[in-house]
C-alpha cells in the first residue's frame, strides 16, 4: 500500500462477538474477550500504516438493551481493556478519545475515561476514539440543541446557520470525516453511526466475524479502498 492511498479516517462498526462465541460453543463473553484481542492487532496494524485517525463503535445506545449480565460484562471488559492498554498505548503515543453519553456508565468507569484522556491527550500518533454509548441520532440530536441554545443567547441567527454550523457542534468536528467505514460479520447497515459523518464515506463490509479480523482482512479492505474514486457529489 503506498501512503497515497491510507485513508487518514477508518471507522470500524466491530460486529459479529457474539456469532463468533455461538459456532464455538462458547459463551458471549468469550466472543467479547476475542474481540479484544482483535482491537488489539488492527490498532497496531493502523498505527503502523500510520492511520492517523482509528474510530471504533464498541457500544451503541442501542446496545443498553441486550441482556443484563451481557451489558455487565462488557462494562467490566470496557474496565478491565483501558486499565491494561493504556499504558501500551501511551507509550506509543497514542492519543485515546471517547465520544458518547456515558451518563449510564458507573462513576469508577467514567473517571477511568476522563484520566485515560488526560494522560494522553498530548500524544501525536494516531488518534484511537471508541464510541461508547453512542449514536449517530443522539450526535444530531445534541447538536442541534447547542445550535438551538446559541440562538436563545443570541449569538447566532437562525438564517446564519448552515451545514458547516451544525457540523462544527457534533462529536469529534476537530477530526477529519471518516473516509472509511468497514463493517464486519456480514451484515450491511450504518446501525446509526456516525450518520452525518458517513456522508461520503467509503463502505466496506465484509462477512469476517470482527475476532476472525486481522491485518490480512484490514489490507482487504484498504485495497478496495485504494480502488475507489472519490467524488464528493462532481462529475466523473
Amino acid at each position: 500500500m503506498k501512503p497515497a492511498v491510507i485513508p487518514q479516517h477508518i471507522a470500524i462498526v466491530m460486529d459479529g462477538n457474539g456469532r463468533w462465541a455461538k459456532r464455538r460453543f462458547l459463551p458471549r463473553l468469550a466472543g467479547h474477550k476475542a474481540g479484544v484481542e482483535a482491537v488489539r492487532k488492527i490498532v497496531k496494524a493502523c498505527a503502523e500504516k500510520q492511520v492517523k485517525v482509528l474510530s471504533l463503535f464498541a457500544f451503541s445506545s442501542e446496545n443498553w438493551k441486550r441482556p443484563t449480565q451481557e451489558v455487565n460484562d462488557l462494562m467490566d471488559l470496557f474496565m478491565t481493556g483501558l486499565e491494561r492498554e493504556v499504558p501500551q498505548l501511551h507509550e506509543n503515543h497514542i492519543q485515546l478519545r471517547f465520544i458518547g453519553d456515558q451518563a449510564k456508565f458507573s462513576d469508577k468507569l467514567r473517571d477511568k475515561i476522563h484520566a485515560v484522556q488526560d494522560l494522553t491527550r498530548a500524544n501525536t500518533g494516531m488518534v484511537l476514539q471508541i464510541a461508547a454509548d453512542y449514536g449517530g441520532q443522539w450526535d444530531i440530536t445534541c447538536a442541534t440543541k447547542q445550535c438551538a441554545a446559541a440562538v436563545a443567547r443570541g449569538e447566532l441567527a437562525p438564517h446564519d446557520i448552515t451545514a458547516e454550523t451544525l457540523a462544527s457542534y457534533l462529536s469529534f468536528a476537530d477530526l477529519p470525516d471518516p473516509d472509511l467505514f468497514i463493517r464486519t460479520s456480514g451484515e450491511m447497515r450504518i446501525s446509526n453511526f456516525m450518520l452525518w459523518q458517513l456522508a461520503y464515506t467509503e463502505l466496506y463490509f465484509t462477512p469476517l466475524l470482527w475476532p476472525d479480523f486481522d491485518e490480512a482482512a484490514l489490507d482487504a479492505a484498504l485495497l478496495h479502498y485504494a480502488s475507489r474514486e472519490r467524488r464528493f457529489g462532481g462529475s466523473e
